[in-house]
């Protein structure tokens, strides 16, 4: 099923060639030209995240993200023409999750978006307190790997890699989902990077890294952590 969108956004012009980029990428989208009624459409429609200009007559963007978030903990993105960075803070102490600034490019905020929901979606399923994998042993809440109870030394971008693949055994993870989802690349990026670490991951977890047992490489599509 197609994610809900809510776009709340003044200026017909961009709410609609807005409108028609998010639903080619494949979303559902609710449109208001107001902050009050953009809260009475929230209320009806449950959007799966909300998307947010500053600059609106009435109740402002940063007014309507301060009542979305005594809503619910939807993720919210906020669109401003202004360069100022003292707006776009404001916008994220509101309760913003992100911002994208005026004029945007469409693959921006879609890629955006794809992020927070990515991520809202992981946090709503939690990671296990511990995860076992073979012989090797990742404990998240401490930040510990062991294997064959020696503790392992990863570095921070090693762990929270190992943690994406192993917070869903058996998944194959693209590289771009990983650069956006452990590096936070917005879908862009040198796939290098994954390598790398991938690579660096399989010489302190495997006993043959040129045949690994534990972190697998799904040939055309990405890696994944064996079940």
């Amino acid at each position: 099923m197609a994610a809900r969108l809510l776009l709340i956004e003044d200026d017909d012009r961009i709410r609609e060639t807005t409108r028609l980029v998010l639903e080619d990428d494949g979303y559902e989208v609710d449109e208001a030209p107001s902050a009050e009624a953009g809260l009475v459409l929230f209320g009806q429609r449950s959007p799966a995240c909300v998307i947010v200009d500053l600059m609106l007559p009435g109740m402002n963007g940063f007014e309507c993200c301060r009542a979305l978030r005594h809503l619910g903990d939807v993720p919210i993105i906020v669109l401003t023409a202004r360069t100022d960075s003292h707006d776009v803070v404001a916008g994220l102490e509101a309760g913003a999750d992100d911002y994208v600034t005026k004029p945007f490019h469409a693959k921006e905020l879609t890629a955006r978006i794809r992020a927070l929901l990515r991520r809202a979606s992981l946090g709503n399923s939690r990671m296990a307190s511990k995860v076992v994998i073979g012989d090797v042993v990742v404990l998240p809440e401490e930040g510990l790997v062991r294997r064959r109870g020696e503790e392992v030394s990863l570095t921070k971008t090693e762990f929270r890699l190992l943690c994406e693949l192993a917070a869903h055994p058996g998944r194959v993870h693209s590289r771009e989902v990983l650069l956006e989802s452990v590096w936070g690349y917005p879908g862009t990026g040198d796939g290098k990077v994954v390598d790398t670490h991938i690579h660096r991951l399989r010489n302190k977890l495997e006993d043959d890294p040129a045949n690994p047992v534990h972190v697998v490489t799904v040939r055309g599509l990405g890696y994944k952590v064996a079940v």
